[in-house]
């Protein structure tokens, strides 16, 4: 089966499974579960089909929704997968030994998958958007600029808090700073304290002069001793 959508036309993207280890009949009963449904519609019914090959048919899904969104800047809620199909690969032959001597083929089949996603058309987006208000939710791109807002409004409170903690603290520090300088001028100057010593009289100081300074005793006796000797003059 070959694409009918031309996505030089239409906005989209495809992607494709090749030698995929199962058969193609297997493949295309998954396909048709999710062929013309919206994206969320076809995510849900391969995350609860049963089969086997929806395991690999999901993989081909996300590789198509991730090409729409990286190649072509397409949004992921506005997409739907518009073809979906799968052609028979090249079948490995194998032998299986059977009895009386005989051998039975075994036939290993593969297959080429591919998922085609486009974007919806202008009425069907305006029909979603109003179920979607009228049910009161919101699309995914709402809830993720949504959630973005709330992260950078609290990012910005936390920086916020954090300048208010800094000045603060640098507040602290002035104020630690005053009291040092405060107490450093309050307080007495070693250089002071060592000229005061210096200036101050010293103990031994004031008991040689107090040797030094004549006596009392001394001086009377020398007074009366001064007579004596102008009497023995004057009778010279």
């Amino acid at each position: 089966m070959s694409g009918l959508i031309d996505l030089d036309a239409v906005a989209g993207a495809r992607s494709t499974h090749k030698f995929a280890r199962l058969s193609a009949s297997k493949a295309r009963v998954v396909l048709d579960l999710i062929r013309d449904e919206d994206l969320d519609q076809a995510r849900e019914e391969l995350q609860f089909c049963d089969r086997g090959a929806a395991t690999v048919v999901s993989k081909v899904l996300e590789s198509a929704v991730s090409n729409a969104e990286n190649n072509e800047n397409l949004s992921g809620d506005e997409l739907y997968v518009a073809e979906c199909w799968a052609d028979e690969g090249p079948t490995l032959k194998r032998w299986r030994p059977r009895a009386r001597g005989r051998a039975t083929r075994i036939n290993k089949r593969t297959c080429h998958i591919t998922v085609v996603v486009a974007q919806l058309s202008e009425e069907e987006l305006e029909m979603r958007a109003e179920r979607l208000e009228a049910s009161g939710r919101r699309n995914a791109d709402s809830d993720r600029a949504a959630r973005v807002a709330a992260s950078r409004d609290s990012e910005e409170e936390t920086e916020r808090d954090d300048d208010v903690v800094e000045s603060d603290e640098e507040q602290v520090d002035t104020d630690e700073v005053a009291e040092d300088v405060s107490a450093e001028a309050d307080a007495p100057n070693e250089d002071d304290e060592a000229s005061a010593e210096a200036d101050a009289p010293n103990e031994d100081d004031e008991a040689s002069a107090e040797a030094d300074a004549p006596n009392e005793d001394e001086e009377a006796s020398a007074e009366a001793e001064t007579p004596e000797n102008e009497d023995e003059d004057k009778e010279a």
